[in-house]
């Protein structure tokens, strides 16, 4: 089963248990997914399972802007909402790995790929998104690798 038809699944239980907060989720999830594919016609058959990943992680940053933005705003009934959508997308996002592990995965690609300076860093981060799509942060694995890069 693709990660559609698991979004799709989790929809219709969500109906059936009338959860209304999964509902309306899963329901900006599937339009989210609807736009794309409309986006792609033409080029590509269908999604992939990468590319909806991708659109998820979109959707989750997005949901933390505006819980940064919320947060300014003193509007706790709104960053509530959010954190609960974040949980719902999250559902059908991999693992994410934790800080540290991120930075032993970055420290043995650029050992791996003899990377020494700040100019590979295009190369290590196209590296990390085509083998840990999904499974990283990238804005927390581009900070490491800035880190480890800049030494």
């Amino acid at each position: 089963m693709n990660l559609i038809d698991k979004i799709d699944e989790k929809y219709k239980i969500s109906i059936k248990e009338k959860d209304s907060n999964s509902i309306n989720t899963l329901r900006l999830v599937r339009s989210a997914i609807k736009d794309k594919q409309i986006s792609i016609r033409g080029k590509q058959d269908s999604l992939s399972d990468k590319d909806v990943i991708t659109l998820l992680q979109n959707l989750v940053k997005q949901r933390k802007d505006s819980i940064e933005a919320f947060n300014k705003a003193n509007r706790q009934d709104l960053i509530d909402k959010e954190r609960a959508e974040i949980d719902i997308i999250e559902l059908f996002l991999p693992e994410q790995k934790s800080e540290p592990e991120t930075k032993e995965i970055i420290d043995n690609i650029i050992k791996e790929n003899d990377f020494s300076s700040i100019k590979d860093m295009g190369k290590l981060m196209n590296i990390i998104k085509s083998e840990y799509l999904g499974v990283i942060d990238m804005g927390v694995a581009g900070k490491i690798a800035k880190t480890s890069l800049g030494k």
